[in-house]
């Protein structure tokens, strides 16, 4: 398995950090080819090399890793960007509402989905805390 994946970046960066003086140590590790296809998928899935996921794993004392706090940080950050997008909609059908007296029939189905992005931080929200 390569170790770059070609995207640039700290969010998609596949490969730890080099440290000073370089790494010394080497581990070998033997698996099964049903533990190799699941230490593929979790690579994947969290899109580091596979000595990366294993030092993360080992080194996280039970706790989450770099990879799943950037994995929350993305979610995050496109909550954020939809959240501005609702609040945009919803000023805008505030100044027209304020404008004309009419309230756009769009209105309720802006509000629903603001509710259901609401929901969703709500659930991103407690999914980190029940770590």
């Amino acid at each position: 398995m390569t170790e770059g994946n070609g995207f640039a970046g700290w969010k998609s960066r596949r490969r730890r950090a080099n440290v000073e003086g370089g790494r010394m140590h080497r581990h070998e590790v033997k698996v099964s080819p049903e533990e190799e296809a699941k230490l593929l998928a979790l690579a994947e899935k969290h899109r580091v090399t596979i000595p990366r996921l294993l030092i993360e794993a080992a080194l996280s004392e039970g706790t989450e890793n770099p990879s799943e706090r950037r994995d929350q940080f993305m979610q995050l950050s496109q909550l954020q960007r939809l959240v501005g997008t609702v609040a945009n909609n919803i000023n805008q059908i505030a100044r027209h509402a304020n404008a004309t007296g009419e309230v756009p029939a769009e209105a309720a189905a802006s509000i629903a989905h603001a509710r259901s992005v609401i929901i969703r931080i709500d659930r991103q929200l407690a999914e980190m805390a029940g770590r």
